[in-house]
This record gives C-alpha cells, sequence and structure tokens, in this order.
C-alpha cells in the first residue's frame, strides 16, 4: 500500500490559485509566501502540501472550518512559517521579537517539520489514530474517577524556603462540581467562522469583561495556593520509568532562556503563529497567571483571552487560556480539544508525578515547554520533554546585553557562622538543599543580623535590593535590624496575606522600600526590573534555587549598570563546596571582588560597588587551578589560598620574580608572619631565578630571616654555582655571620669552612702573597698520599699556628684533604680556630680582593674625600702589620646591590652592614644620601625604619595605584570588625607525611611552570 500511495501523492497535479486561495481563507494561513515558488512551496510530499491537501478535503466535504484534526497537525506548522518569514519576525502590537527568541521558535519549526516528514515517511501521510482523535484526552483508567479527586504533590516554596508536599483537602470532594456549574453560568463557546469575525469579537470582549468583574471565590484561592512538585519519590520514579511507551514523546518540545530574558515574549510568539489552534498556558502559580493575562492584554491578544474550554467546547479563533497546573490536573479528561497548544511555564515545576502523569495522556495537542534552569536539571526536563529547540542560559544573555551584567562580591560570613558546614544536606529528587531549620537557627543571630545591616547600609545604602534570609523569623528579625539602620526595609513570607503582599510589592516600585527580606518567597514569580542587589544570606546547595535567585536583579532598568549579587561565603570558596555561588553557577576560574562576572564592561557609566585588583582562584580542577596560577601570578590574593597553595605561589614567585617587581612579591606576603612563605620564595629564587642580580640578593634577604634550616639550604645551593657567582654568595653569607647570630656556633663554624672551601682559590691566593712558604706546603699536601698526607697536613698546621689570625684561617682554608688522617687533623685545627665564629668569617672576608673603582670620576670622588668616607664598593684593605687585625667597621661590607630600596623587607629589616654591600655584577655607585636620611639614620635603628617603610615614603615617589600590601587590607571597615573570619593560621601542625607531600606538590609545580 505505501508505494503505489507515495505515487499517487508524487503525481497529484498542483491546484489552481483559486483553490489555493480558498483554502488559505479557510485555514486562515497561507501557503504560498511573497516570493516563493508555488511548485517548490508545494511540492509533493512537503508538509505544506499535504495540508493544503487535507484542506481542500475538508472543504469538499463540506466543513466550514479545520478539523481538530488538521488544526493539531497544521496551525502551528503553518502559523511558525508565516511568522518567521517576515524579515523581522513581529508580535500583534509591533514588538520585534529577539534573536534568541526567534531562535525558540525556529527550532520548534524544525522539529515539526521533521516530525510531519517522518510521519509521512512512515505512515503514508497519515496519523495514527491515536494523534488524531481529537477527543482522545487522559482516561479514568490513569486519573482516577471524575468524582474523585486526584492527589496533588504541591511544590510550595512556603516562607521558610523549604519544599512542602501538599495533598488537596479531601473536603473537596463534598463540593459541587465547579466544571458543571461553570458550563451552566458560560455556556459553550460559540463556533468561530471566516464570515462570522465581527461577531465573534464582540462576543469576545464582552466574555473578558465578565471574567475582569467576576470576583474570586475563597475556593480557587486555596487552589492557586497548591503547587505540583518538581521531584517524585524514588519508588514512584522507578515505577514511572518501567513504562515502555510514550506516545505524545515526539511532539513535546522545550527551550530555555535566562530569567529576564523574555521567555514570555517567545511564549506569545507561538500564540502569535496559532490563528486557529487553541492555546492553553499553564504555570504553577497564581499571581503568574496574572502576570501573563495582563502581558496577553498588553500585546495586542486581549480578543483572544478565552476562559477554561471544556469537553464539548470548541473554537476556532485561537483562545488563549491561562491556567494552573493543579486545575490541569484537576480537570484531566474534561479539557476541551479545541487546544492544540500547551504550554508549560517553568516546565521543571511540570515534573511531579500526577502533572507529568497527565501531560503523557493527553497525546493530542503539541505541548512546549518552558524554563530558565532546564540546564540544572536537565535529565529530569528531557524526561517529560525530549527535544530541546533552543538554548539561551544567563551567561549568553548577559553577554548580548539581553539582561543585566552581574558583579559579584564575597563576604565572610564571621566566626559564628562559618559552621555552615555542618548544616547536613537533604537530598530530593531535583534538588540538594541544606537542612532550613538548621540553617535558620545557625544564622539567626542578633550581632549578625545588625551587622549585615550596617554592611547593607554602608556598601549599597539607598541602592534597591532583595534579601534571602533562612526561615519566616530570620527574615523578620532581619527586618528589625535594618529598619534600626535607617533602611526602608520590609519583610515578606507565605503568611503575608495577598493583598498586603501586592501592595508592598507596589510600595517597592514605587521607591517607597528599597530592600525586601525574604526567605524563598519572591525567588520565583516576582519580576521587578528595580531590584540591583540579590543578597544570599541563607547559601543554597541548589543551583536551580540560586540561579532562581539571581534572575530577581537581571533584568534591566533606566539607571542600573550591573545586577549585584552578595555570597556570604570565604572569597576563596572553590566550585566543589556545597554552597552555590555565582562563579560556581557560571563556572568561572577566578574571582575578583566587585569585577563583572558575566556580561560586557562599561567603565565609569554607574558603578555601585570597588572592583578589588587581586584575584583568586576559585575552580576546584587542579589543572585549572594551576593555570590561574600562571596567568595571574601576580595578581593572586596569596592570604587567602589554602597552606599548600600558598607555598605553591611562592615557589612560583621566586622563580619567576624580576629585579622590577622583586618588592611586590615580598609585600604579598606581608601576612606571612612565621617566615616559612618568605623563606620558599627567598630558597627558590636562590635556586631557579635566571637572574644572578636576584640570586645574591635573595642571598642577603634568606640572612635577615636568621634561619638555621633555611641558611643551611642555600649554602648547598650556592654550592652548585659558578666560580664567580659563588665567590659573590660566599661574600654574602659570610658577611651575614658576621653581622648577626645564626644557629648555633657549631653550625655556624660548619658554615664559614663550606664557604671557605667554596672559595679556596681566593685563600690560597692571599696566603702565597703573604707567605711564600705556602706554595710549598700546599703542594707538598696535595701531592702526597697515605701517612705521608696526614704528616704534611699536620706540618701544615704547626706552620699555620706560628702565623697571624688572618694568615692562619687563609692556610687551613686552602688545605685539601685526601685521607680520614689528614681530615681529620684538619677538622680539629679549623675547629679551634673558630671558637670565635663571628672573628673567624670576618678574617676570611679580609682576604678576598679589592674591588677597584671603574672610571676617572669615581677615582676623583675617592680622592677628594681623603678618606673621611670608605667606598662602599671596596671591601676593607688588610692592615700593614701581620698581627691580628682589628674588626673592621660594619661599613666596610660589601653589599648584594649598590643601594637597597626602601621599604623593601616586610618582616625583619636588614643590618646596616648588609644595607651596603654589592655585587660585582651590578656595582654600582652609592647615592649619597640626603641630610634628611642621615640624620634619621642617626637617631636610631626604629627611626630608619619608618624613614624607609613604603607608607612614609616621599609624596613624589608615590605611584597613583596603591601598593600591593594596602591593597590587601579589608575594604570596608563594617565588614571587618563585624563579619570578619578572622586571621588565617599560619604554620599550621603538619600531620605524618603531609611535609613530604607539599614538598612534591611545590615540586611538580615547578617542573610544571619549567616545561
Amino acid at each position: 500500500m505505501a508505494e503505489p500511495t507515495s505515487v499517487a501523492v508524487a503525481a497529484a497535479p498542483l491546484p489552481n490559485t483559486a483553490e489555493i486561495e480558498r483554502a488559505e481563507k479557510f485555514v486562515r494561513e497561507r501557503f504560498v509566501h511573497e516570493g516563493e515558488d508555488p511548485q517548490l512551496a508545494l511540492a509533493p510530499g512537503s508538509p505544506r502540501r499535504r495540508a493544503l491537501d487535507r484542506a481542500l478535503a475538508e472543504i469538499a466535504e463540506g466543513a466550514k472550518h479545520p478539523s481538530t484534526a488538521w488544526r493539531r497537525e497544521f496551525s502551528l506548522l503553518l502559523g511558525l512559517e508565516r511568522l518567521l518569514s517576515d524579515d523581522e519576525p513581529k508580535l500583534a502590537d509591533g514588538t520585534v521579537l529577539s534573536a534568541h527568541q526567534v531562535d525558540a521558535l525556529s527550532g520548534t519549526l524544525t522539529a515539526l517539520l521533521a516530525e510531519s516528514q517522518r510521519t509521512a515517511e512512515n505512515g503514508n501521510g497519515r496519523r495514527s489514530a491515536a494523534a488524531a482523535s481529537p477527543e482522545l484526552l487522559a482516561s479514568a483508567a490513569i486519573l482516577g474517577h471524575d468524582d474523585e479527586q486526584p492527589t496533588v504533590a504541591a511544590e510550595q516554596e512556603n516562607g521558610h524556603g523549604s519544599v512542602a508536599e501538599e495533598v488537596l483537602d479531601e473536603e473537596e470532594d463534598e463540593l459541587p462540581d465547579e466544571d458543571d456549574e461553570d458550563e451552566e453560568d458560560l455556556g459553550p463557546v460559540a463556533r468561530a467562522a471566516p464570515d462570522e469575525d465581527d461577531e465573534d469579537d464582540e462576543d469576545d470582549e464582552e466574555l473578558i469583561e465578565e471574567l475582569e468583574e467576576e470576583p474570586e471565590e475563597p475556593e480557587l484561592e486555596e487552589e492557586s495556593e497548591e503547587e505540583p512538585r518538581d521531584w517524585v519519590d524514588e519508588e514512584d520514579e522507578e515505577s514511572l520509568a518501567e513504562q515502555p511507551e510514550d506516545p505524545n514523546a515526539a511532539k513535546r518540545f522545550w527551550f530555555e532562556h535566562a530569567t529576564g530574558a523574555g521567555k514570555t515574549v517567545a511564549a506569545l510568539g507561538f500564540v502569535e503563529a496559532s490563528r486557529t489552534g487553541g492555546i492553553l498556558i499553564l504555570t504553577h502559580r497564581r499571581n503568574l497567571v496574572d502576570q501573563f493575562l495582563s502581558e496577553l492584554q498588553m500585546r495586542g491578544y486581549r480578543s483572544r483571552i478565552s476562559r477554561p474550554l471544556l469537553k464539548g467546547e470548541d473554537s476556532v479563533k485561537g483562545p488563549v487560556t491561562v491556567e494552573t497546573y493543579q486545575w490541569f490536573v484537576r480537570n484531566s479528561g474534561k479539557i476541551s480539544s479545541a487546544y492544540t497548544i500547551v504550554i508549560c511555564d517553568e516546565a521543571h515545576t511540570a515534573l511531579g508525578e500526577k502533572t507529568s502523569a497527565t501531560i503523557r495522556a493527553w497525546t493530542g495537542p503539541i505541548f512546549i515547554g518552558m524554563t530558565a534552569t532546564g540546564a540544572l536539571i536537565a535529565r529530569h526536563v528531557t524526561d517529560l520533554f525530549p527535544t530541546q529547540t533552543s538554548r539561551f542560559d544567563l551567561a549568553q544573555a548577559a553577554r548580548r546585553g539581553v539582561i543585566s551584567p552581574l558583579r559579584c562580591v564575597r563576604i565572610p560570613p564571621g566566626p559564628g557562622v562559618r559552621t555552615i558546614a555542618k548544616v547536613p544536606l537533604r537530598r530530593g529528587e531535583v534538588d540538594t538543599e541544606f537542612d532550613q531549620e538548621m540553617l535558620a537557627e545557625l544564622l539567626d543571630q542578633h550581632p549578625f543580623n545588625h551587622a549585615v545591616a550596617d554592611l547593607y547600609k554602608v556598601r549599597f545604602n539607598g541602592v534597591p535590593g532583595v534579601v534571602y534570609a533562612a526561615g519566616v523569623r530570620h527574615a523578620y528579625n532581619l527586618e528589625e535590624a535594618f529598619v534600626a539602620a535607617g533602611l526602608k526595609a520590609k519583610a515578606v513570607s507565605g503568611e503575608t496575606p495577598k493583598r498586603k503582599l501586592a501592595e508592598i510589592l507596589a510600595r517597592y516600585e514605587r521607591g517607597e522600600i528599597d530592600v525586601l527580606i525574604n526567605a524563598q518567597l519572591l525567588a520565583e514569580g516576582w519580576n521587578s526590573p528595580r531590584a540591583t542587589v540579590c543578597v544570599h544570606l541563607a547559601p543554597t546547595a541548589s543551583k536551580r534555587i540560586y540561579q532562581q535567585r539571581v534572575g530577581r536583579v537581571t533584568r534591566r532598568h533606566p539607571g542600573k549598570e550591573a545586577g549585584l549579587v552578595v555570597d556570604f561565603v570565604h572569597p576563596a570558596t572553590k566550585h566543589d563546596d556545597p554552597v552555590v555561588t555565582l562563579h560556581s553557577l557560571l563556572d568561572r576560574d577566578v574571582y575578583r571582588g566587585g569585577a563583572i562576572v558575566v556580561g560586557p564592561v562599561r567603565r565609569g557609566r554607574g558603578r555601585r560597588v570597588r572592583v578589588e585588583r587581586r584575584v583568586l582562584p576559585v575552580c576546584a580542577e587542579e589543572e585549572r587551578r594551576f593555570q590561574v596560577f600562571e596567568r595571574e601570578l601576580w595578581r593572586i590574593a596569596v592570604e587567602h589560598l589554602d597552606y599548600g597553595e600558598q607555598h605553591v605561589w611562592a615557589a612560583l614567585a621566586g622563580a619567576r620574580v624580576t629585579t622590577t617587581g622583586w618588592r611586590r612579591a615580598r609585600a604579598m606576603l606581608h601576612f606571612d608572619r612565621t617566615g616559612e612563605l618568605k623563606a620558599r620564595f627567598l630558597i627558590t629564587a636562590v635556586q631557579r631565578n635566571k637572574s644572578s642580580q636576584l640570586r645574591l640578593r635573595a642571598l642577603a634577604d634568606i640572612a635577615a630571616l636568621r634561619d638555621a634550616d633555611t641558611f643551611d639550604t642555600a649554602i648547598d645551593i650556592v654550592g652548585g654555582w659558578s666560580r664567580d657567582e659563588r665567590r659573590e654568595a660566599a661574600k654574602i653569607l659570610l658577611h651575614a655571620l658576621v653581622d648577626r647570630r645564626i644557629g648555633r656556633r657549631d653550625q655556624a663554624t660548619a658554615w664559614i669552612w663550606r664557604l671557605a672551601e667554596y672559595t679556596r682559590e681566593t685563600h690560597e691566593e692571599y696566603a702565597v702573597q703573604r707567605w711564600p712558604e705556602t706554595k710549598r706546603l700546599l703542594g707538598l699536601l696535595v701531592n702526597s698520599a697515605g701517612a705521608a698526607h696526614a704528616r704534611n697536613a699536620r706540618r701544615l698546621i704547626h706552620a699555620a699556628r706560628k702565623q697571624d689570625r688572618r694568615l692562619a684561617a687563609a692556610l687551613l682554608a686552602a688545605a685539601l684533604a685526601h685521607t680520614p688522617e689528614a681530615e681529620e687533623a684538619l677538622r680539629g685545627a679549623r675547629t679551634r680556630m673558630a671558637r670565635k665564629p663571628q672573628a673567624l668569617a670576618r678574617e676570611l672576608l679580609r682576604n678576598f680582593p679589592r674591588r677597584r673603582a671603574k672610571g676617572s670620576r669615581r677615582k676623583r670622588k675617592a680622592k677628594g674625600l681623603e678618606g673621611a668616607r670608605v667606598d662602599e664598593t671596596l671591601i676593607g684593605a688588610p692592615p700593614a702589620d701581620v698581627g691580628d687585625a682589628p674588626a673592621e667597621p660594619a661599613e666596610q661590607v660589601t653589599a648584594v646591590e649598590g643601594r637597597a630600596p626602601q621599604g623593601e623587607r616586610v618582616g625583619e629589616e636588614p643590618s646596616e652592614a648588609q644595607a651596603g654591600t654589592s655585587s660585582p655584577a651590578a656595582a654600582k655607585p652609592a647615592r649619597k644620601r640626603s641630610p634628611a636620611k642621615r640624620t634619621a639614620a642617626k637617631r636610631g635603628t626604629a627611626k630608619k625604619d619608618a624613614q624607609e617603610s613604603p607608607e612614609n615614603k616621599p609624596r613624589a615617589k608615590r605611584s597613583r595605584r596603591k601598593s600591593a600590601a594596602e591593597a590587601s587590607q579589608p575594604s570596608d571597615g563594617v565588614l571587618a570588625e563585624a563579619l570578619s573570619s578572622g586571621p588565617q593560621e599560619q604554620g599550621p601542625e603538619l600531620a605524618p607525611g603531609s611535609g613530604i607531600a607539599l614538598e612534591r606538590s611545590v615540586t611538580d609545580a615547578l617542573d610544571h611552570a619549567a616545561e
């Protein structure tokens, strides 16, 4: 049967123009659009051609209006083609649909065409009996008897912010059937015909007036409060999953548009597309019903608004009815077949057991779901609405400027509420949420409430916002605190009477109220473009709830530069934390306080919050976090990282720091009270930094730390350097041992002789110049072996005892032992000579050659001084006599750099001797101190420290930007006092094995960076 029928359809001639026009008048749609070729547009087998043939067949049978089967199959399809054929698709009032709204319509059209083509190929152009039957609705076997009200699991966002399950009152069974009363009072809707447009318009206007004047019954108010839940129990879900077939699945579509992006306008696009088929719009709250009706009237569809049509009633005028899911479930099996399209607003709320079963059972119309949070619960939405036609999420909407950009500020909730991690999570089928009672008990504290009020007044005074509390009582306690702080605030909840709630919301729109405080009442179904600040005082573990909250501040409004989202979490909270944040919702890698998280940046146009300069990695994946370290190394707020990552940062900074960024890197570790991070930074700089100048500078700073382990590690690293660098490093470290006491005496002795070994050639050269016999003694020692080697060693030691202290130290430093006996003899002699390590280090320092001044200018300057001041670039000259030389003044010690910058060290300040040292690679003339600084130096070290601190630098040298140390301080005094989480502990006691793991992670990070 398939092949002959297909051949007959392909061979059917194209109807003439008169027949086409007659069919267009019959269905009130166009079959051939302007500029189209009829032969191509009405090609045999195409959906449009089949719609034409079916319409002509119904006209031939004497029908005055399209049948229900034709309207369900072709009304929306032809209407979408007509609407999208225009260059700028518009609604009835001239509103031009935006690109993402057109995408939702075109995606649905594409899916309809594909399904229509598939049906035509598989069924020879005929729909199945189930799909074509005009009265095939939900059966009593599935939904129960008509006289028995079904049980509805209602998702009701009550004042406590929890999802409550309610059952319809059994007393409703005794009440008279509302549907029968409606049929008796209102009667059926007259059938519309093309030649009776005027009469139908008058009837529709009278019907609208009756609906507007009809008072709302108390029973309807109670019913409207009930909402279907958006989850099912595990047992129920398993039973639903076992159902083998879903006959209407191919006719259920959904699209995702961000809150504030115009989902309602997109829904009205389907209303505009369907001229003959009825549209039933379902939503989960009664106030949303009123919003949809207002939108329909404002957009030019007032004449099409209709009361609910029940079984036996029909209309080809495209009636539009807006009702709740509760009404839909309650009247299942009674709804008229005139509705060819069912639009499900907030589709995630239609996932309840009864609601989803009712939708599946009604196989006639096309179902279109729309939601703003479909991606967050996509598994459940796609179970009921298999085909997604469009996606326009929060990030896309903000980037395109459809909604306001979003800024984010993270505020630590304080030590009193840091136990949020102990609040248990309650797992649902759709969301996992904190236990609301325990959360309210934890957050509802008098000091915390007043601190939040003071914070809002200081940071956002006069900016309209909405605060989400942890319960009804908490909301009203916050209202008292906000009012006491002088803010225009009001708390609302599910206990607020509807009339009073409407009055409060109206006052908010008029500007009489600036802050609305609620638990979860205003998370959905409330739209106010004026709202700018969203304060998540009660954290949530549900991304769906969080995005619904954020959606309250995404609508654009005159004077509104961006929506401000306040998350009460630690600044370094990662994405794997149970508490949802704006950055985890949008999967952003970096947090920067007050900066635009998503959306275009408009500089200098009404920004209401200060943007911090430093950033924090907040992604949870290790690889992504390391990429942030690589990219934002010098902008990371190190004090907010965990202990291990602080070490990783210090190591990377030490390896990559440059001369110009040295002070900044040291300032970023100002919070390190134990010195562990500074030691890590300096050791890595000594070991891996490419600049020899900075390696020597890091050695000088290591000496200032006075940490024995770090000093010992630095000496080990210096042993692998080149000869010239090793000599300069030895000079720096010996100067440190002269100026201060580091470690124990035996450690200092070992360090001195290790440094002497690194510079053995220098000491040998001096000893040979001073005493010619040195060359013979050292030659005998080197060229001997066995017992002779030990004897030559003792001979050298005996000769050294007869010389002065300086020459004796040089002889012992130049000696090189090959046997254990000789090594033991030399060790004993060196130990005896090092009874005073500082004196020994001073004597070895004198063996280094002088650095000659470069340039005639330096020579003339040195002659002009006539010895009044020792050149800072020269090493103290040896005295003429051969006796013990007196200790040289500290001013004669060489420096790593010509002149250390002021305020360079955040920790311990260097000594005067160290501040005057210089390296051979960077030897420069020392700048002459100003009289003011010389005076300050004479007054003492404390005065000098104050003079050289960054805060007291001359104004002429201050940059326009704040220093890194200043930028790291808290930005809000109220926040620092009332909401600060307290100082972060540094250098915790590591568990066994933690130190090894820390070293491994630091090494891996450095190796990865080197690659």
